[in-house]
């Protein structure tokens, strides 16, 4: 048993408030604990990687971590922090939510492990049969409205309002705690900083039902060194399914934070140990230019979150920008990573007939708009500044077949950062 979980997280920056207790518990048993997971979008985003990299983390010291997904909770949504009330989603979309939702845990967690192997519980499973007039008898007579209206998740929204249905939240997941006491005999509970309140309602509920003793470990929440939200871009969550972030926009995410940010986000995203850091902090400081620490995080997370695979394909689509690609490199991408990276460049359609019969970049440049007029195109020529697919063409360029790349498009470059894609439909 590693007896040093605790430190290790408070070395990496992921503790925020401990129970008194806890670090005892840790040493002394395997220790099951949860986090919980409100399936409210049919992904995970970078904003829930945090707590289950202390899942991870639990689970190398030797520790049985539980995912609870949400999918009762779910129904009502989390007021904790929040500026009003969530949009209330249908039993079949939550439960469409929490199959996506698994298959991404799978990346992180070892499900086979015979000793300490995860699991993934859904609280629908034993809130869907409880009778309302059943819970508020059994549950709701433990905890009063004066210790309940304390949590500040509760005192935050008073100004504004508060549903019932979400200040009966804490209840229920402090039942959700209680549950996997009883069944799974989990005796602590993670989550974001602003879980705290809901958590130890759990740890209460343990106490005055079964006089057990339960924990409770939190990690801060992520913001940027600026203050702004973390996770977030112009586009919206940072996701982890590649369709609603692509790999290459999920790279760059990570490849673009800034030298302090990075500092905090290596420590808490990946397993680096605290001397493969330190050693990547070093070489990072004698050479700031290469940014040694952005690389070593984008890479750990990419290819944990898609696959090495996917990590090269945003290798090479970030080569097109910022490197000497090749027209190969290119022809390897699919669609959907060439219009992430050229997301806001001009695009023109042109027929497949007309490319197959051959036909004059000048001519077709002009009719489709992408130049003012045949004279500035053959200029541009002339200066030897167009090229095709990365490749430098000359006055009597003609497209045809084989300029078609796998993506179904050409791409055209004037200079070094123009670009105009034409899609051959």
């Amino acid at each position: 048993m590693n007896t040093n979980l605790v430190e290790e997280l408070k070395w990496r920056g992921m503790i925020h408030d401990i129970m008194p207790g806890t670090e005892e518990q840790l040493k002394k048993e395997m220790t099951t604990a949860y986090v919980g997971i409100d399936p409210t979008a049919d992904s995970l985003h970078i904003g829930h990687l945090v707590s289950i990299m202390l899942l991870k983390h639990l689970q190398m010291a030797g520790h049985k971590p539980l995912a609870l997904v949400g999918g009762a909770t779910g129904m009502i949504g989390d007021p904790s922090f929040k500026a009003q009330e969530r949009k209330l989603l249908t039993v079949e979309e939550i439960q469409h939510n929490v199959q996506c939702i698994k298959k991404q845990l799978a990346r992180f967690l070892d499900f086979d492990n015979s000793v300490n192997g995860a699991e993934i519980c859904n609280n629908y499973d034993w809130m869907k049969d409880y009778l309302f007039l059943d819970f508020i008898r059994d549950v709701g007579k433990h905890i009063t409205v004066n210790y309940m209206m304390t949590k500040d998740s509760v005192k935050k929204r008073m100004e504004t309002g508060i549903s019932f249905t979400e200040f009966s939240y804490q209840l229920l997941q402090g039942y959700d705690f209680l549950t996997l006491y009883r069944t799974k005999g989990c005796k602590l509970q993670m989550g974001g900083s602003d879980q705290w309140g809901n958590i130890t309602t759990g740890t209460e509920l343990i106490r005055r039902m079964e006089g057990g003793e339960a924990f409770a470990l939190t990690c801060p929440l992520i913001t940027k060194a600026d203050g702004t939200k973390f996770g977030k871009t112009e586009g919206g969550n940072v996701w982890l399914d590649p369709e609603k972030t692509s790999p290459y926009k999920f790279y760059q995410f990570w490849l673009n934070c800034s030298d302090v940010d990075t500092a905090r986000y290596i420590r808490i995203f990946t397993l680096f140990s605290r001397e493969e850091i330190e050693a990547f902090e070093k070489q990072h400081a004698e050479a700031p230019e290469q940014r040694i620490l952005q690389k070593a995080l984008a890479k750990d997370i990419t290819i944990r979150v898609h696959g090495e695979e996917a990590y090269n394909t945003a290798i090479a689509a970030s080569e097109l920008l910022f490197g000497k690609a090749t027209t190969e490199q290119l022809n390897s991408l699919d669609r959907a990573t060439l219009m992430s990276v050229f997301d806001g460049v001009p695009q023109f359609t042109v027929s497949r007939t007309t490319i197959e019969a051959g036909a004059s970049l000048v001519d077709l440049a002009a009719e489709v708009g992408m130049f003012a007029s045949k004279g500035e195109i053959r200029r541009e020529l002339k200066q030897n500044s167009i090229s095709v697919n990365k490749q430098k063409v000359g006055e009597g360029c003609t497209l045809g077949n084989a300029d078609i790349l796998a993506s179904g498009c050409i791409l055209v470059q004037k200079g070094k950062k123009n670009y105009y894609i034409l899609n051959v439909e």
